[in-house]
């Protein structure tokens, strides 16, 4: 499915103020998950109060065991420190990875912004090899400028 389809029914999410930031930070997971191929684990952490870690927020996909991961571990912790985009095609090629599946080829993480701040970050595993392209960063970014109107 396109991108472009993908923002109006995002929007509508967003919008659906009847629902609690949970759930609906849960449905843009599932949004995501089931039309995109290649997006086989899609989730938000945010930063755990004043603690130096990411807690597990909403997610779609096979439950993990990475529900805490401290700043600076695995490709979500080193996002969390750097502020910047992570997209790694081939996950054994990173020192640093912190495994959710064996079937992961690669994965994305994008940060969230609040007010400048890095409150947190969407990430999405992959059990396709190296299938993230600019397009995928630039949308990503884009459900997060939305995501940070409600979570702000």
């Amino acid at each position: 499915m396109a991108f472009e389809k993908l923002k109006t029914q995002v929007e509508e999410i967003i919008a659906r103020n009847s629902a609690s930031v949970e759930e609906r930070l849960t449905e843009i997971c599932e949004l995501l998950r089931e039309n995109v191929d290649y997006y086989d684990w899609v989730g938000f952490y945010f930063k755990n109060g004043d603690k130096e870690e990411l807690k597990l927020h909403s997610f779609a996909g096979e439950p993990t065991d990475h529900t805490i991961i401290p700043f600076g571990k695995g490709i979500c912790g080193q996002v969390a420190v750097s502020n910047q985009n992570f997209v790694v095609p081939d996950v054994k090629a990173q020192d640093n990875y912190i495994a959710c599946s064996i079937n992961v080829k690669a994965e994305i993480v994008v940060p969230l912004f609040v007010d400048g701040e890095n409150i947190g970050q969407i990430d999405i595993d992959s059990n396709t090899p190296d299938p993230f392209t600019q397009e995928d960063e630039a949308f990503l970014e884009w459900v997060n400028e939305k995501v940070a109107r409600i979570v702000a």
